[in-house]
């Protein structure tokens, strides 16, 4: 089972020193596609060199930590396959991301935040100052 995660891994690109990912050709996010990314949101936007290069690392580092912590959640399952539930269960917990259109077709709950005793004296206070 320890392999299932370096296996997962491996599959996105060769490993370079420290475990790291080389950067040819392993990029999912390349400098082409970052440009045409900034001149849909503004066309006469133009980002340094330093910013295309500091964005393409976040990047890749988001890529990584959610693989690997996809993988642990696969394992975890005792599974060697990494399935879309876990990385829509590691991006749903940890990063608050739902992507629409994979896995299933249920209607998720909209979780109502729960209001204190505290907020609820303070809008009753409010709505009374507003019918006067």
């Amino acid at each position: 089972m320890a392999n299932s995660t370096t296996t997962a891994v491996k599959v996105l690109g060769s490993s370079g020193p420290a475990g790291r990912s080389s950067p040819e050709g392993s990029q999912v996010l390349s400098k082409k596609k970052l440009q045409d990314l900034v001149r849909e949101i503004d066309p006469n936007e133009q980002l340094d060199e330093d910013v295309e290069e500091m964005l393409l690392q976040i990047a890749d580092d988001f890529i990584e930590s959610v693989v690997t912590a996809a993988c642990q959640l696969a394992r975890h399952r005792k599974s060697n396959t990494l399935e879309v539930k876990d990385v829509q269960l590691h991006l749903e917990r940890q990063w608050n991301m739902w992507i629409p259109g994979y896995g299933s077709d249920e209607i998720r709950p909209f979780k109502k935040a729960c209001t204190t005793e505290a907020h609820k004296q303070r809008m009753a206070l409010i709505r009374k100052t507003t019918k006067k």
